[in-house]
């Protein structure tokens, strides 16, 4: 049986941080090579940032530099039976943690998912937030 139409709610930036707050796990977007480039991650929030560690190495810590570079971090919760959740989708730039004292602050409270030596710590400083809801139909 298939499930029904579902509306699609925006929103407020409030909502998509609090969402952001309560999961650990999102995808950075970001460019490799002229090329869009996708990246499962954990995460962790902080104020208005959004903190992932990577390798030095990886492609993402090659492109984030002092400068920053232009990423966006998503992040969704989908039931697949229900076909109801959200979705949030910040973008903004992204830099290299290079304070040693903030950066191993991180590296204590943000541990990966991965077996590999995540010592970068990345900030993701969104200029965009905006979120979807899907929810049941109302008619």
């Amino acid at each position: 049986m298939a499930a029904q139409p579902r509306q699609a709610l925006q929103l407020m930036p409030e909502e998509c941080w609090d969402l952001l707050c309560g999961t650990s796990l999102g995808r950075v977007v970001f460019t490799s090579r002229a090329m869009p480039a996708v990246r499962p991650v954990n995460h962790l929030i902080d104020g208005r940032t959004i903190i992932i560690r990577s390798h030095l190495g990886s492609a993402i810590t090659g492109h984030v530099s002092r400068d920053g570079a232009v990423v966006c971090y998503e992040a969704d919760d989908i039931d697949p039976v229900r076909h109801t959740g959200w979705s949030v989708i910040a973008t903004g730039t992204a830099r290299l943690i290079t304070d040693v004292k903030a950066a191993s602050r991180y590296q204590k409270v943000l541990e990966p998912w991965v077996a590999e030596t995540m010592d970068q710590v990345i900030a993701i400083t969104p200029g965009i937030i905006t979120g979807t809801r899907l929810a049941g139909w109302c008619r």
